[in-house]
């Protein structure tokens, strides 16, 4: 059951709300204030992962972009073995216009780990990018 909730703004805000929320990538204002209340309650609570409690558990994807030499392909397949963090699944693939191998790997781990993780894969020859997006953290629901 929906429940309308409505918020007072300044002249100024209330003008450029709809510009913010299409430049956002919403078509939607009530999809864009659930998720900018819900992203901004969670970095409020745990903080992005870098500056998140170290033994804090998150979850999330990695994103490398990179470059494939001999090195790296081993880097990469010692990370789904790691004992740093659990993988649950791991994808490559190669975007043929950007001449680049991407590899998506979901991963749960404590924050520092996860921080290791992207420090070497950053610090690694080839790697043209490293990403790691962070699943929202929810107490029940989906799965």
């Amino acid at each position: 059951m929906s429940q309308i909730i409505s918020f007072s703004a300044d002249k100024e805000f209330a003008d450029d709300f709809d510009s913010l929320i299409k430049r956002s990538g919403y078509q939607n204002r009530s999809r864009f204030i659930r998720d900018a209340a819900l992203f901004f309650a969670e970095i409020q609570q745990r903080g992005d992962l870098m500056s998140m409690d170290g033994e804090e558990i998150a979850e999330g994807h990695f994103v490398v972009y990179y470059q494939h030499d001999h090195g790296k392909g081993q880097k990469l397949l010692d990370l789904r073995h790691s004992e740093l963090i659990e993988v649950a699944s791991y994808s490559h693939s190669s975007l043929k216009h950007s001449h680049a191998c991407v590899d998506v790997i979901q991963a749960k781990g404590k924050a520092v780990n996860l921080r290791i993780v992207i420090e070497n894969l950053q610090n690694t020859p080839n790697v043209d990018k490293v990403e790691f997006i962070s699943a929202p953290f929810r107490e029940s629901g989906c799965c």
